[in-house]
């Protein structure tokens, strides 16, 4: 059974205090490498958010909204070397949490550190302008928090969403109430302890933990909530932004993708080809701007195909903390979800597999990384989101022919072009519909400075960078008029 000393995994964090959940409800905890029950963690029903969203309004109110901005950026700046100090353990969680990687695990803790001391960094920098008008007005701009945001995070990377969406809001000033996914709560947890350690007053954050259609519902349809931020699927996102409409408030959506890698025939393929295969396993694949479509000039293809199986024949998946290139899915629900789409290439060639190391346990909830071949651009694997270790091999003929593949699922996160010719590198980064396009890279090292977000079913609204901080706060114009 899991034991962590420092904070308590079977409550919820409202208003500085950990307690009990109102509707008494525990869900339990299972670890994906093994399938086996770990602990409890709470089930929050609607009157937990009801409380936890009194305790932030309460919290704006009082000692929270007095604080000034530079003083909340001391506050980040605490709780990001405060996760640094732990970051071993918080690694260690999110690895038996959501089956990852142990050092794909240090890097989320990592990243959490770097959004949280980025935020403070910026908490007091968010200006308004000074706004050229008639003779006699003064006209500016403030830019002021919403209020009460509400954080709905999945389960693929908590510490990572966390940093991204929590710490930028409470960076712009508002309270936050956060629902982390029902199958991944550690971290999440562990976090809200240590903001309480590093000084966040009262209320300013609450974690409750529960179903997405109990706790999440709730969460959305709070009619004191005045931000949600939301990452997940597209079929919830929907949902999430039709609630919101109920309550006219601003949504920040990060769904899905189908993100897909451009590879010219000039490319450098030894620097590609880590970028290739490691955006697409990473995390088992579950993640939202993995590289599922990898897109090749056909007078390259046979050339990046033999190099390609040569580095799946190395890929082997197991326990997370055997630290292998690839852990479980984090359920059995998602890798029956992997499966039905793996059935689903019945009708093409694979290409090539990895492996499952002999000693992975039975109950955990492995899949092979899987390449296939040649794939049509309209297959059902070249056009849906798998969220699994799955990637398949698109041929293309010349440069309208890469960018119209490109764009024709309706998704539109992440984008990689892999070319020399500077020329092509401006044009595609243009005519690519994605919300970030990468030139001979893959995700820029995670990229916290960097605006994230998607277009289309991608979502809209963006995280990182200060582009987050704006979409934060709510812009209000001072004209006066002094003759």
């Amino acid at each position: 059974m899991l034991e962590c000393a420092w904070f308590d995994t079977d409550k919820i964090f409202i208003d500085g205090e950990w307690i009990e959940p109102l509707s008494k409800n525990y869900m339990e905890l299972e670890n994906p490498s093994d399938g086996e029950t770990i602990g409890e963690i709470a089930r929050g029903s609607d009157s937990d958010i009801g409380a936890a969203v009194e305790a932030a309004r309460d919290a704006l109110a009082g000692p929270w909204g007095r604080v000034p901005a530079d003083e909340r950026g001391r506050i980040l700046i605490r709780i990001s070397r405060l996760v640094e100090k732990r970051s071993k353990e918080l690694s260690r969680l999110e690895a038996i949490d959501v089956g990852k990687p142990i050092d794909q695990a240090i890097a989320d803790a990592n990243a959490l550190a770097r959004y949280m001391e980025f935020y403070g960094g910026a908490a007091d920098k968010i200006a308004g302008q000074t706004l050229p008008f008639k003779q006699g007005y003064t006209v500016y701009t403030l830019r002021e928090p919403h209020g009460v945001t509400a954080h709905i995070i999945p389960w693929n990377y908590p510490m990572q969403i966390i940093g991204r969406s929590v710490g930028a809001a409470l960076a712009a000033g508002n309270a936050c109430v956060l629902k982390p996914s029902e199958e991944a709560c550690l971290t999440a947890l562990a976090f809200a302890d240590i903001a309480r350690t590093a000084g966040l007053p009262n209320g300013a954050l609450a974690v409750v933990p529960g179903l997405g259609e109990e706790a999440g519902a709730a969460l959305a349809f709070h009619g004191g909530v005045s931000h949600i931020s939301f990452t997940g699927s597209l079929e919830v996102g929907r949902k999430i932004q039709s609630t919101a409409a109920q309550n006219v408030v601003p949504v920040t959506l990060e769904l899905g993708g189908k993100s897909p890698q451009i590879v010219f025939s000039d490319a450098d393929l030894k620097a590609a080809l880590p970028f290739l295969v490691g955006a697409g396993i990473q995390n088992a694949g579950q993640t939202c701007s993995a590289s599922s479509r990898i897109l090749v000039e056909e007078s390259l293809y046979e050339e990046l195909l033999d190099l390609l199986v040569s580095r799946y024949s190395q890929l082997a998946a197991g326990p997370a903390l055997k630290n292998l290139d690839l852990g479980p899915l984090i359920s059995r629900r998602q890798r029956k979800i992997v499966d039905s789409y793996l059935d689903k290439g019945d009708d093409l060639e694979i290409a090539a597999r990895g492996t499952i190391v002999p000693d992975a346990p039975k109950r955990g909830h492995y899949v092979e990384p899987t390449l296939f071949a040649k794939t049509a651009p309209d297959h059902v694997l070249a056009q849906e989101e798998v969220f699994g270790p799955v990637q398949n091999l698109i041929p293309f003929r010349d440069e309208d022919e890469a960018v119209s593949i490109a764009n024709g699922t309706g998704y539109g996160l992440v984008a990689g072009v892999w070319t020399r010719d500077g020329a092509r590198q401006l044009r595609l980064a243009r005519k690519i519909d994605a919300g970030q396009v990468y030139i001979n890279n893959y995700g820029a090292g995670g990229g916290i400075e960097l605006p994230f977000g998607g277009i289309g079913k991608s979502g809209h609204g963006r995280e990182k960078g200060f582009e987050a901080l704006y979409g934060f706060t709510r812009l209000k114009t001072v004209a006066a008029h002094h003759g």
